[in-house]
């Protein structure tokens, strides 16, 4: 009887292992496309504060779309009050709101592979402001490989923004409106993802719950600056879709579908960061043509190499039980913190 049961439950074990690969096999090619997809599609003329907007609704339906997946929706319907939601999620909807902003900036002035090499800073940012926030320590070789992935930036920004990389255009261009941009937004992530998992722990928020609210906050935030913005001047002159085509409406979807990916293979996403590298290179020469330059070649086993450790060798310190349901808590937020975010 033994026998036949071993029989029976390998073919659901082996079908669910095959779904997980599909989608780890998107969600990677996804990560990796992402930033090519954003430079090609998304013109020098759009108003980057509609496309943000536009990122904003996209990730409101994919949260919605997930919570009623899971059924929770009339439960946390019937919970939610307003106090609640600003005191969990203002502050990272506005930290969020101008790290997107950020970002579309970055887009349009960087090669897809060195945005996408400095975007991993946040991982630095992100354990240091945990760090601060929430007292989560980094074993010996997570801070060793953080130190490697400062110096693999500091590589890359020195290499970039002498005008002597890959893209070939403007070096205080690069610099002012590709590299410190992209630096910025990794810091305010990493402040916003640890905000994110303090409401997370201790405030017991819903990770999808949250996306739903920082996206609405984080569009009001975005609404109101338009007021006196250069951006909302722009808008008022040409219109919200100034600049939009057809295709502009990729990336924001993709950007969406790459949020229900993650949510679908929370306890597989750590892998995807490191594979996402090598696609965004192949990505890159294939549709623009383009070779990484020199420092690009130099920084990527650095940044791999990081990325690989650091989720590796974790903290081992001795943890109470309160501290284990934290970070069993915390895995489950991962997959809401990744899907607000723009990737």
């Amino acid at each position: 009887m033994a026998a036949i049961k071993r029989k029976g439950a390998p073919p659901t074990s082996e079908k669910v292992n095959r779904r997980v690969w599909v989608y780890l096999f998107l969600l990677t090619l996804q990560y990796g496309a992402q930033p090519l997809i954003s430079k090609r599609c998304i013109k020098r003329e759009v108003i980057v504060t509609s496309s943000v907007l536009a990122c904003e609704v996209a990730k409101v339906i994919c949260a919605l779309f997930l919570i009623m997946k899971e059924g929770n929706l009339k439960r946390m319907y019937s919970e939610w009050t307003l106090v609640g939601s600003l005191t969990a999620s203002g502050l990272p909807a506005a930290i969020y709101a101008l790290q997107n902003s950020l970002l579309q900036i970055s887009y349009k002035n960087l090669d897809s592979l060195t945005f996408s090499m400095l975007n991993q800073t946040k991982l630095f940012f992100t354990a240091f402001f945990t760090y601060l926030i929430l007292r989560q320590k980094q074993s010996v070789q997570q801070i060793g490989a953080l130190v490697l992935l400062i110096f693999a930036a500091v590589l890359l920004s020195i290499g970039e923004g002498s005008g002597k990389g890959s893209s070939g255009s403007d070096s205080d261009q690069i610099l002012f409106q590709g590299i410190i941009p992209v630096l910025v937004a990794s810091v305010l992530s990493g402040l916003a993802s640890s905000l994110c998992q303090w409401a997370s722990q201790v405030k017991k928020h819903s990770s999808y719950l949250m996306t739903v609210e920082m996206s609405v906050v984080g569009s009001l935030c975005l609404l109101a600056s338009t007021y006196k913005s250069p951006d909302g001047e722009q808008i008022r002159k040409h219109g919200f879709f100034y600049g939009w085509t057809a295709v502009t409406l990729i990336p924001v979807l993709t950007n969406a579908v790459g949020g229900i990916l993650v949510g679908l293979v929370t306890a597989h996403a750590g892998g995807v960061r490191k594979a996402t590298l090598l696609v965004t290179a192949i990505l890159q020469f294939i549709f623009d043509g383009r070779p990484p330059s020199m420092y690009c070649l130099l920084a990527l086993p650095l940044v791999i190499s990081s990325i690989s450790v650091y989720q590796k060798y974790p903290y081992k310190g001795v943890q109470p039980l309160s501290a284990v349901h934290h970070h069993q808590s915390n895995r489950s937020s991962v997959s809401g913190t990744i899907l607000h975010e723009e990737i």
